[in-house]
């Protein structure tokens, strides 16, 4: 289901780009034959990359890229993400771009999405991270280009990550012509999500934010809803500083749920709160466990019946069946898809 929306998602942002008219190529490296000739109609340069996926290293292939084609400006994305970016930004990053000397511009600092980079004359005697997400404090801190941080707009900011924002964008007015055509051949429930809604439109509800929760949608909502937040930050940066690999992640939540069990965490929860977003990753790696994509998905989803993980399936059936609506996600729920959800809410008060 990702995947299906994240190449519409992909489709949609090169039809854009060749709107905004400001990229000089468009370069689309994939291991995926099917999206080739798509993409060619689109005007991107296609690679195929015959690479196993398990030993791809981002990093390698975009110094590859760089040198072979001699590029000086780059402006790079993975391929679902922002898909709800906008021609006039795609313009702004450019113009950005080419007016600056040693820069990187990205949309997060510690996890970006999206990066866009002068290249430095030393940029083939330092080896760049494996991941992408490690991109921009990696030209930041080793090449010393300065940073600059893109506006926080839905646009900037919303990414397909998981089944949740498949949700999020599927109940929302944002997609694209061909993502909105994907989404529409999937079977999604936005009950819970709708009810989630009405709690977030109504006044002074309170509304609960687990897991790595940014200072900017805190803002947002505070400032566009009338809402009252409870806010449990924790383990920003746990993927790019290695904190996941090292197995050094905890969670003061994680601790609580340890100590008073699946349910009564949950009853806790309803008490103090009417809705939850719950970035979910982070307790699952406090647990040290290391789910697949399908089991993490289908906890997003819900589907507690079809997890075969024993602590998983009770925390996902705990959060189904909690007296108040709970959604959750990895970190783009509790970021760009809460985003976009305060959009909507606004817009609609306005009309």
């Amino acid at each position: 289901m990702v995947v299906q929306v994240r190449h519409a998602a992909l489709l949609d942002n090169l039809e854009k780009m060749n709107q905004a008219a400001c990229f000089d190529r468009i370069f689309l490296y994939t291991n995926r034959p099917e999206l080739a000739e798509q993409a060619s109609l689109l005007g991107a340069d296609v690679l195929i990359n015959s690479i196993d996926p398990g030993n791809f290293h981002f990093g390698n292939e975009l110094q590859k890229l760089v040198r072979s084609r001699g590029l000086t400006r780059v402006f790079c994305l993975n391929g679902a993400g922002c898909p709800l970016i906008t021609v006039d930004e795609l313009t702004m990053i450019a113009r950005e771009l080419s007016s600056r000397q040693r820069f990187v511009y990205a949309n997060n600092t510690q996890s970006a999405d999206m990066v866009g980079f002068t290249v430095p004359e030393t940029f083939f005697d330092i080896e760049l991270p494996a991941v992408d997400n490690s991109l921009a404090l990696t030209l930041r801190d080793r090449f010393n280009l300065t940073m600059a941080l893109m506006p926080h707009t839905r646009g900037l900011l919303f990414d397909i990550d998981t089944p949740a924002d498949l949700v999020v964008l599927g109940a929302g007015p944002y997609a694209g012509l061909r993502m909105r055509a994907a989404l529409n051949q999937l079977n999604l429930d936005y009950d819970k999500l709708e009810k989630v809604k009405s709690v977030l439109s109504d006044e002074y509800e309170e509304v609960a934010l687990v897991g790595r929760v940014g200072a900017p949608i805190m803002e947002q909502l505070n400032s566009r809803l009338k809402l009252r937040l409870r806010v449990f930050s924790e383990e920003r940066g746990m993927k790019t500083l290695g904190r996941i690999d090292n197995k050094e992640v905890i969670s003061l939540l994680g601790l609580l749920l340890e100590d008073a069990g699946t349910e009564r965490f949950f009853d806790y929860l309803a008490r103090v709160a009417r809705c939850a977003f719950i970035d979910s990753r982070v307790l699952m790696y406090h647990f040290k466990y290391e789910f697949s994509d399908r089991e993490r998905f289908l906890s997003d989803l819900g589907r507690w019946r079809e997890i075969d993980h024993p602590w998983l399936k009770v925390f996902t059936k705990a959060a189904e069946e909690c007296s108040i609506p709970v959604i959750l996600g990895g970190h783009s729920l509790i970021s760009g898809s809460l985003w976009a959800i305060c959009d909507e809410i606004e817009e609609k008060a306005f009309n």
